[in-house]
């Protein structure tokens, strides 16, 4: 189980960004949250293994009108006691 950091850039507001990565992460099982920013990125913990975080990437950006630019991650400790995956 890791969990990532990642700062998603590029046209990721404003285009269902947050309720896409909700609805993908909840059918694979993966926890955290994700939010918009006030500068046009949007924010986003995953937890999970290596394959379903990747999926849950592939998944967003399938969607019509995301486009990711860029996406800086960071490894960072998981939260054990977490459950599900929420719209901040």
């Amino acid at each position: 189980m890791i969990r990532k950091h990642m700062i998603f850039c590029g046209q990721v507001q404003g285009v269902g960004f947050r309720y896409r990565a909700r609805y993908a992460a909840e059918g694979l099982g993966v926890t955290g949250w994700v939010r918009n920013e006030w500068d046009g990125t949007v924010q986003m913990e995953a937890q999970g293994t290596e394959k379903q975080i990747n999926q849950l990437l592939k998944m967003i950006n399938q969607g019509s009108y995301v486009r990711i630019d860029r996406i800086d991650t960071k490894l960072i400790p998981a939260v054990e006691s977490e459950r599900g995956f929420h719209v901040r």
